[in-house]
């Protein structure tokens, strides 16, 4: 697995050192808390530009990287040009909706959107390479309007890119190269600026594919990223008393169930208030058709362990107090023992169970990864270090909450890390091999949280502790 937690890192590049010694230059636009800073100061980039709106976000940028962040993007673009020169443009954009009034062509098409006036930054500033990301589903059949529009918009502009979206997930890369325990798939666009606009037409493959390669991510183990028992652990990360019974509830109703012969158990969602005979089960003509084959499939359950589950109920009184969304159960830890052996998630759909191998994506909303065998949710820290983040990244004494929303926000180093320097790589043809920037990129680690972690990030760039 990873290196454990709290070690040194078996290899410490040098610093990229003093501004004007680093090897290429990037603006940092919508940058959130820095994960793309992060990724590319690994590479020996320096950050001239940095902008995000929200200003809690944009203080701990600026506590961390030593360079604090302009505001909004709008007022930097449209009006003016405040987004000086520079080597590489990184976006993690927001994902709204593009305007499609007019149905005019070519970036026109796009105008009114943010995307808009990142392409006012590529069209005025010109980048040798421009790497945006964005959410899975922007890829996706509902928005292939809108990629399209943005793959088009990008190559009138002169820039190579492929018309497949780059999807990627840290869990898919080794720890040895920035991998993390978690499923996090996010689309890339990653773009090349070309001498002969002709030669922005040529579509390729895209960078990476969502698959691993040599490398199998059954085998994370997310204990070697937790912290030691106690040493960041607040009450309010520990499980509530009823957080517990609910959980020793379900559990007891996993373990009898395989006493009972289902040695598979079920990834439907289960439904302790539908537990009725197939007779007695009535599905009218208004229930959608997806809750119809879930009532289904319970009532099949429940007469095949009719005693099991009766049983179950009354050592449990009915589940007598649990709220609606605990008295449903999404099993999704495939051959796990037990629900202390998973990583749970209290949903609104109800308590859902995950393999401890790699976590769900984190998210910027209050559903917080359970730590089943730690009894505890991750900590922020933890979470941190699941994003690829350095273990000096703090986020100062701002509540919880705020931090956690930002990671869910967040790119994941790694990833980030890994897509543009195989990018880069790739095109060093288009960029010259002479490049700095491809020379950064063949002689950067795999890893960069070797560097990350041995180096603390000021004035934009990389300095030593």
């Amino acid at each position: 697995m990873g290196r454990p937690v709290g070690t040194a890192p078996s290899v410490v590049r040098p610093a990229s050192g003093g501004r004007e010694s680093a090897p290429f230059t990037f603006v940092d636009l919508f940058a959130g808390i820095g994960g793309f800073h992060a990724a590319l100061s690994a590479l020996g980039g320096r950050c001239v530009y940095a902008s995000e709106i929200d200003l809690a976000a944009a203080r701990v940028y600026e506590r961390n990287w030593g360079l604090a962040p302009a505001g909004d993007i709008v007022e930097a673009t449209e009006q003016r040009m405040d987004v000086p020169e520079h080597d590489v443009l990184v976006a993690g954009f927001p994902c709204q909706p593009f305007s499609k009034s007019g149905m005019q062509r070519g970036m026109d098409e796009a105008r009114g959107t943010l995307f808009w006036n990142i392409l006012r930054v590529v069209e005025e500033r010109s980048p040798s390479v421009v790497l945006l990301e964005n959410v899975r589903n922007l890829a996706g059949p509902r928005h292939r309007h809108e990629w399209h529009v943005i793959i088009k918009s990008l190559r009138q502009l002169g820039y190579r890119v492929s018309s497949a979206p780059a999807v990627f997930s840290p869990h898919l890369l080794p720890p040895d190269q920035g991998g993390r325990p978690q499923v996090r798939e996010r689309v890339f666009i990653a773009a090349t600026r070309v001498e002969d606009l002709d030669d922005a037409w040529t579509d390729m493959p895209p960078v990476v594919t969502p698959r691993a390669e040599g490398w199998d991510p059954s085998v994370w183990d997310i204990e070697d990223y937790l912290d030691p028992e106690g040493s960041t652990v607040t009450p309010a990360t520990r499980m509530t008393a009823a957080e517990v019974r609910w959980v020793s509830a379900w559990d007891d109703f996993v373990q009898s169930l395989r006493r009972a012969g289902e040695l598979r158990l079920p990834g439907f969602p289960i439904w302790a208030d539908e537990f009725r005979l197939p007779e007695d089960l009535v599905v009218s003509m208004v229930t959608p058709t997806w809750k119809a084959g879930f009532l289904r499939k319970n009532a099949v359950l429940y007469a095949r362990h009719r005693d099991v589950i009766d049983a179950w109920l009354d050592r449990w009184d009915g589940l007598e107090g649990f709220p609606p969304s605990r008295r449903k159960l999404e099993w999704q830890a495939q051959d796990a023992t037990s629900l202390w052996d998973t990583v749970l998630h209290f949903r609104p759909s109800g308590i859902r169970a995950k393999r401890a191998t790699y976590l769900p994506a984190l998210v910027a909303i209050t559903q917080t990864s359970v730590v089943a065998s730690r009894r505890r949710r991750l900590t922020v820290r933890e979470a941190a270090r699941l994003q690829g983040l350095p273990e000096w990244f703090d986020f100062g004494d701002q509540r919880d909450a705020a931090s956690f929303k930002q990671l869910g926000n967040a790119v994941n180093v790694g990833v980030v890390h890994h897509v543009l320097r195989q990018h880069v790589l790739r095109d060093a043809d288009l960029l010259g091999t002479k490049s700095p920037l491809v020379r950064a990129a063949a002689e950067a680690s795999p890893d960069p949280s070797a560097l990350l972690d041995a180096h603390r990030g000021r004035g934009g760039h990389l300095e030593a502790s």
